[in-house]
């Protein structure tokens, strides 16, 4: 099976692509940092560095093998977090029509659009709507999932809505995922990366022990240190409130008197100072330095590496840019994981 990816970021759902087997031939970004990312992590594919409006030729090399066009729509204003920008007159929601566009030029047996959850509900499911009547409009059959990464092996509790369209009437049968009893903890993931502070920038380093996982050898393969141990550096007043948080626990934990900067500190969001818990998947690792999740055991934020590990980016996988934009780059890309198993369950299909 052939792929091209539109709104690939820095390649996670390439790389569950290739995984699955298949080769993907072109990918478009108009980011030129996660376009590098992508680039230097999937040597044998096209990458287009570009806006999608700008393009109006997919050039891949078809053959005589079924092709699938895959990506997720920039998906900021379909979220549930998201207050200002999550209404029809957000341009940037409609860029599913670029998809669309595409679809109807490359003529592809299969699609498939990956999205966050409030997918579903945003203006009572509006959107959702639309892509499923433009999908039909078109000659796809389009079926529709909820997924969650921890289900597939990701060590994080991260839904994503998942819609395969079959050009020629198949009704896909998403897959059900191997670890709904016994998930990939944090502590499986990345207890053997190595020991931090806050503003650490060590490029390579020795793994702390062993892996702990199945999990851990998988993501390490055979390397002997691990790579892009990057730290974004906390205010003092920020590091004296991380011993207060628990396991689980957030910035409630806090006391009222170390967060003197918040006017209201009930109001704030509940992911604000998550302390990730060894025992349990992580939550949502999207914008994580932003969000100030806290190691589970040291008073910090996450490293880069340690956020990838929690995404299922293998030890081996580089990220370009400065360091907000490789954060942002890992928050905000699909779980290779978890479209690994959509992947296979395509070519089954096929």
């Amino acid at each position: 099976m052939i792929g091209v990816e539109l709104f690939s970021g820095p390649g996670g759902m390439g790389l569950g692509a290739r995984m699955a087997g298949v080769n993907v031939q072109l990918a478009i970004e108009k980011d030129v940092y996660a376009a590098q990312t992508y680039l230097s992590n999937h040597s044998n594919s096209t990458v287009v560095v570009d806006d999608i409006e700008n393009i109006h030729e997919f050039r891949f090399e078809r053959r005589k093998t079924p092709v699938v066009l895959f990506g997720g729509p920039p998906c900021q204003g379909y979220s549930n977090a998201n207050r200002k920008t999550r209404s029809s007159e957000n341009p940037k929601n409609w860029l599913f029509k670029q998809f669309m566009r595409a679809t109807k030029l490359i003529n592809p047996e299969w699609t498939i659009i990956e999205n966050v959850p409030g997918l579903k509900s945003m203006e009572g499911g509006y959107f959702l709507e639309q892509i499923l009547d433009d999908l039909h409009k078109i000659g796809y059959t389009p079926n529709v999932s909820l997924l969650n990464a921890a289900d597939f092996g990701v060590p994080q509790n991260r839904e994503r809505v998942f819609i395969v369209g079959s050009r020629d009437g198949v009704a896909f049968k998403f897959p059900e995922g191997d670890f709904k009893e016994k998930p990939v903890t944090v502590f499986d993931a990345i207890s053997d990366l190595p020991s931090l502070t806050s503003g650490d920038m060590k490029d390579s380093l020795w793994y702390k022990c062993k892996p702990n996982s199945e999990f851990a050898r998988q993501m390490r393969g055979k390397l002997r240190k691990a790579t892009q141990n990057f730290v974004s550096r906390n205010a003092d007043f920020v590091l004296e409130r991380y011993p207060y948080i628990k396991q689980g626990g957030n910035w409630q934990d806090i006391p009222n008197e170390l967060m003197g900067n918040y006017k209201d500190k009930s109001r704030c969001h509940s992911g604000i100072y998550r302390r990730l818990d060894n025992n349990a998947p992580a939550a949502v690792i999207a914008n994580y330095r932003k969000s100030m999740i806290v190691h589970p055991t040291e008073h910090r934020g996450l490293s880069l590496r340690e956020a990838a590990r929690l995404q299922s980016f293998p030890d081996w996988y580089q990220f370009f840019g400065p360091l907000v934009y490789k954060q942002q780059q890992v928050g905000d890309a699909v779980p290779p994981l978890l479209a690994k198993a959509v992947f296979e369950k395509l070519i089954q299909a096929n």
